[in-house]
């Protein structure tokens, strides 16, 4: 019998529970012999597996012999499953609850207890998607690279963007954050999804959930040397490192400049080019930077930076993204 694709395990159904309830959906009533030869089991497996089938509401008996067995529609068993799915995760979260006052009754928690070391870059991605999605009030994020988690995946950035109704996202770029491709298009979305944006030094990068959790590299950039991800994070969790980590954004979230994108690629030929050039100037690019965020070649982006420093009156390039920047000229 052809592997079917298993529809039901996040309800808690086994491959064996499932293959049997599909059997029966097909065959329709059945005795035990009838749906043993439908699933290329034996009766007796079958009649062990019967007080769970029953229990998991997916089955019932027929009366009279021999013992056959009906199928409960699957509008009906599913709506079973589910409620019952429920009520193990309103029991668990209640539990959660009472487990956290053991904690708080013997007066927090221990010194081991802060610090959760994570390592392997899929499990350092996954433990910073787990951080994101349970936060409920706000996320504090310094942005660096390289980064934990593919930027391009869009299934990841529309469930983000689902979430930014309640939640909210402030978002501290590095200037070395649009070195990677896409990543100018990345921030546009997150910005226009909500997030609050600026630009200014990053010291390390950070990801702060509900001022509870945060995670940050376990290694420096300099010990870093080429490494493309993060091979190793530190989990934070309540305490006087944690509270140093979100003084440490505040700070640097008031330091910071406002950084305003315009929403689509469309938007910087309306206003002009040299619009974006400045906010890319302002974030500390490199000409080449520049040029591939906004497909332009290196020497454009020269003559247009010397036309913006004159304009502007600046000394240098940078003098020319921080005038920019402290006289309100980015893009809107």
């Amino acid at each position: 019998m052809a592997q079917q694709r298993r529809l039901l395990e996040g309800l808690g159904v086994t491959v064996a529970e499932e293959t049997a309830y599909r059997a029966l959906l097909r065959h329709g009533p059945a005795t035990l012999s009838e749906l043993a030869a439908e699933t290329g089991s034996s009766a007796a497996a079958i009649r062990r597996m019967l007080p769970r089938l029953e229990d998991l509401g997916l089955i019932s008996r027929v009366a009279g012999r021999p013992l056959r067995l009906v199928s409960t529609p699957p509008n009906i068993a599913i709506d079973i499953l589910v409620a019952r799915r429920q009520e193990e995760l309103t029991h668990s979260r209640a539990a959660a609850a009472l487990l956290a006052t053991e904690v708080a009754d013997r007066g927090g928690p221990h010194p081991e207890e802060v610090l959760e070391v994570v390592t392997g870059r899929d499990a350092v991605a996954r433990r910073y998607l787990q951080l994101e999605r349970n936060a409920t009030r706000e996320m504090l994020v310094l942005v660096h690279p390289p980064y934990a988690v593919d930027i391009s995946d869009d299934r990841e950035n529309r469930r983000r963007a689902a979430r930014q109704g309640a939640l909210v996202t402030r978002g501290i770029y590095s200037p070395l954050a649009f070195e990677q491709p896409g990543m100018l298009a990345h921030t546009r979305r997150a910005i226009a999804d909500g997030e609050h944006a600026r630009l200014g030094p990053v010291p390390v990068k950070l990801a702060i959930a509900d001022a509870r959790t945060a995670i940050l590299p376990l290694v420096s950039d300099e010990d870093r040397a080429v490494e493309s991800a993060v091979e190793s994070a530190l989990v934070v969790h309540p305490s006087a490192l944690l509270d140093a980590l979100v003084g440490l954004f505040e700070t640097l979230w008031r330091a910071a400049v406002p950084l305003r994108l315009t929403p689509d690629g469309l938007e910087q030929e309306r206003h002009g080019p040299d619009e974006e050039v400045l906010a890319l100037l302002a974030a500390g690019m490199k000409d080449d930077a520049i040029a591939r965020q906004l497909g332009l070649s290196p020497r454009t982006v020269q003559r247009r930076v010397q036309v913006l420093c004159e304009q502007l009156g600046a000394r240098t390039r940078f003098h020319a993204g921080f005038l920019a920047a402290h006289n309100d000229l980015l893009p809107k």
